[in-house]
């Protein structure tokens, strides 16, 4: 019951402005995952159902698509979990701005309704701010660090971390890992 009167609070927007609702309220600043951008979140209320319906309307995908979309747009430095975007995609259903047109082995494909068209045609506007901002994250993301590098610092941190939880190295190993970070570094300098 509980859950029912949440999904239908969300379905309104939980904030102002009609139809399928987004809260317009500290404007479009923030941005990132894994706290970049002061905590921020990367979308304001409903902005996410907005884009997922607009790409729904571009081509017609799997929720695991949407994913890996919303990531190449926003040049890595996001990607929606799918505990946020498989339940909304099961709202949108239910709200007939998408339909179910098959289902593979658990992979189930969404295509935009009439309904879904009209929505986004109403909030022509909105989806405009959306698009600029998705496009704004991918900028500073591409022109700032790379996220297949920070993902590589991360990887290598967690790898040494592990190595050196289990125990003392011996010499040769020190080595052999030292010689690793070097040639490493000298790669990096020559790129």
């Amino acid at each position: 019951m509980h859950f029912h009167r949440h999904r239908e609070r969300w379905a309104r927007g939980m904030g102002r402005g009609e139809h399928f609702g987004r809260g317009f309220g500290g404007g479009r600043h923030g941005w990132g995952r894994h706290g970049h951008g002061g905590g921020r979140r990367m979308f304001e209320q409903g902005d996410l159902r907005y884009l997922i319906l607009s790409l729904i309307a571009e081509k017609s995908s799997y929720g695991y698509e949407l994913i890996k979309t919303i990531e190449e747009r926003t040049g890595g430095a996001y990607a929606p979990s799918p505990g946020v975007v498989y339940p909304l995609l099961t709202l949108l259903e239910e709200l007939g701005l998408v339909t179910l047109t098959a289902e593979d082995g658990g992979k189930k494909l969404y295509a935009i309704t009439d309904d879904g068209r009209a929505e986004l045609e109403k909030n022509k506007e909105t989806l405009e701010h959306i698009n600029a901002h998705v496009e704004g994250v991918r900028a500073r993301s591409v022109g700032g660090r790379s996220p297949q590098i920070m993902r590589a610092i991360q990887n290598f941190r967690t790898a040494l971390h592990l190595r050196m939880e289990r125990g003392p190295l011996t010499d040769e190993q020190a080595q052999t890992i030292a010689a690793a970070i070097d040639a490493a570094a000298q790669t990096i300098e020559r790129t």
